[in-house]
């Protein structure tokens, strides 16, 4: 895998940075949510498991990582991962999308890895969606000839209930 190799002792600061940032910020966790961060430019570290069978699985996320300036960390292994998230089951990746109280130890990993500190983005300049342009009314189209409607059939006048006269006395 591409992602950056560290030592032991950063890799347990990257835990308790996912630890903190699951308490008291947020963290997206798994191959798609990471993904979604990445690209998005909201993940501001992200912690690739090596243990992943088929690689194939997470071998985009340093790359798009790399395009975006946002640090990929290989961690040894999915359980760890998983539990350094808060989840009971292993994940593959995580990313850190708001470090909440753990500002000061996300920067001292950054630094380590000569990193230099992503650029919050406002949630006001949060990359929107394109919207896309607004359809022009489209020419009203030319009325085809009405086809000549067959005559309706007539209908059988309804039959009147037989009233019984009235005897004129």
């Amino acid at each position: 895998m591409v992602g950056t190799q560290v030592s032991k002792e950063l890799m347990d600061k990257v835990y308790e940075v996912i630890e903190i940032a699951k308490a008291s910020g947020k963290v997206k966790k798994g191959t798609n949510e990471v993904t979604k961060a990445i690209e998005r430019g909201t993940a501001k570290l992200v912690a690739v498991a090596k243990d992943v069978n088929p690689a194939e699985i997470v071998m985009h996320i340093p790359i798009i990582g790399k395009e975006k300036a946002i640090p990929v960390i290989e961690v040894n292994t999915r359980d760890e991962l998983g539990a350094a998230a808060g989840i009971d089951v292993p994940t593959v990746a995580v990313a850190v999308t708001d470090e909440g109280d753990a500002k000061k130890i996300l920067k001292e990993v950054l630094n380590e890895l000569g990193t230099p500190e992503p650029k919050a983005v406002p949630k006001e300049e949060a990359p929107a969606k394109e919207e896309a342009p607004a359809k022009e009314e489209a020419p009203a189209k030319e009325e085809a000839p009405a086809k000549e409607e067959a005559p309706a059939k007539e209908e059988a006048p309804a039959k009147e209930e037989a009233k019984p006269e009235e005897k004129s006395e």
